[in-house]
Formats: structure tokens, C-alpha cells, sequence
């Protein structure tokens, strides 16, 4: 385990410890929590943002397809 400096706002200090007191559990241990449940939310937002811009893609690239389908489709009409 590593240590690091951590400097919080005072209101932020205050209003962990007084949660603190009623979870009985340490500083460290919810910190960790907190900041561990923070990075699942931000890769979760990461890989929603990658699945909108895969999705554009794909969208652009299903219309291409479709045309050229209705354009098979037009030119075995005239067959």
C-alpha cells in the first residue's frame, strides 16, 4: 500500500467524520471506498462515451449499406 498527502476542503473533512462516526469505520478505509467507487463511475463513463462515438460509426456505416442494398434491390427491379 502506498501513502499519499491528501488535502480536503474543511467542510469535506467535517462532513466525513461525522459520517465516520456513525459507519465505525476508519478514514483511510473509506476514503479507499470512496475512491475506488469513483473510478468504477468514471471508466464506466468512459466506455459510454466510446460506445456513443462506435455507435455513430456504425450508424453511418449501416445507412451506406442499406443504400446499396435499395439500389441492388432497384437495378434487379429492372432485370
Amino acid at each position: 500500500m502506498k501513502n499519499i498527502s491528501l488535502k480536503l476542503q474543511e467542510k469535506v473533512l467535517q462532513d466525513t467524520d461525522r459520517l465516520l462516526q456513525h459507519l465505525k469505520m476508519s478514514r483511510n478505509r473509506y476514503i479507499n471506498e470512496a475512491v475506488e467507487f469513483y473510478n468504477k463511475h468514471q471508466k464506466k463513463k468512459l466506455i459510454e462515451a466510446q460506445l456513443i462515438r462506435e455507435s455513430k460509426i456504425v450508424a453511418k456505416d449501416s445507412m451506406e449499406v442499406l443504400k446499396e442494398f435499395e439500389k441492388l434491390e432497384d437495378d434487379y427491379k429492372e432485370i
